[in-house]
């Protein structure tokens, strides 16, 4: 996991969670529009918000959303600039989506609910419950990591510096250059060869300056000072597989989220035995189960 190529291309495909297009009926939900985001807003009971990562779609969710049915109403957060999506204007974009994420809690009156994050959503997941502890009932962060240039045993000064080169790399690239660069990154992200098509159309809908100014922020912020804040019961579902030609082991990958989730009282983490990053699709049944018997622990 730590002899990955240096390029963007490669970082790219390190930590972006790009969507799936995998059908579900909109009659089913219904959408909110809230500040730049759209929600879709499915089932009855408790709440559960999800959030997709870097580039991705809202329908990630869609299929863990059904599994868990019935008893818990989900919404399904479209991330601006991601996927299709309208962008916004910001250079703060992590802060920003955290800000509008917390106030849609409270504008919808969703008492202490889940809140699910894969890869960017499962980053700006921990900096929900960081900002507000207490708000949050139980977190479920999917294939992510609070540091994720520590990867690269990088400091936190070395890794600011880092993400501002990578941004202005990935704003600089020629179109063919970035076609590429979304091509690599949306290699290993799935089991399924269909699925990595799916994760490449959805990036190359994606905004390319939300995209950068994301990336950026990913590799630039190290979460784990905050991470004694965050109160809410936290399960970390981890993939390993798509590393093993690298050398990475199951055993080794664990170590690797154990370290970094270490300030984080009473976190969980399992690895996934299969999966790749997209372990709502590659390990769908194992998600879910791990899902269903952590939200009915008390």
């Amino acid at each position: 996991m730590t002899r990955r190529k240096t390029s963007w291309a490669g970082l790219f495909a390190a930590a972006v969670g790009i969507a799936t297009a995998l059908y579900v009926s909109h009659g089913q939900a219904a959408a909110v529009e809230f500040r730049d985001l759209r929600v879709d807003v499915i089932g009855q009971g408790r709440p559960v918000v999800m959030i997709p990562g870097l580039n991705s779609a809202a329908s990630t969710w869609m299929q863990t959303c059904a599994a868990l049915q019935p008893g818990v109403q989900c919404h399904i957060v479209q991330l601006p600039g991601f996927a299709g999506a309208p962008a916004v204007a910001t250079d703060d974009f992590m802060h920003g989506m955290r800000d509008r994420l917390l106030a849609y809690l409270d504008d919808r009156k969703l008492d202490k609910p889940v809140v699910m994050g894969h890869s960017l959503g499962g980053v700006l997941a921990l900096q929900m419950a960081a900002e507000r502890p207490g708000r949050i009932d139980r977190l479920v962060i999917v294939d992510s990591l609070p540091f994720l240039a520590g990867l690269r045993g990088m400091t936190a000064e070395t890794a600011r510096g880092a993400a501002a080169a990578m941004r202005q790399q990935m704003l600089s690239a020629t179109p063919a250059q970035w076609e590429a660069g979304a091509r690599q990154g949306a290699m290993g992200m799935s089991r399924d060869p269909a699925n990595g098509e799916r994760v490449f159309t959805w990036s190359m809908a994606s905004d390319r300056a939300t995209s950068a100014q994301a990336m950026s922020e990913l590799w630039g912020e190290d979460l784990r000072p905050l991470l004694p804040r965050v109160t809410a019961p936290t399960l970390v579902l981890g993939a390993w597989a798509a590393y093993e030609p690298m050398g990475s082991t199951l055993e080794s990958t664990k170590k690797i989220f154990e370290t970094q989730y270490a300030g984080l009282n009473g976190v969980k983490v399992v690895m996934s035995q299969r999966g790749y990053h997209f372990l709502m699709w590659d390990d769908a049944d194992w998600l879910v189960g791990e899902v269903k018997t952590f939200l009915a622990a008390r």
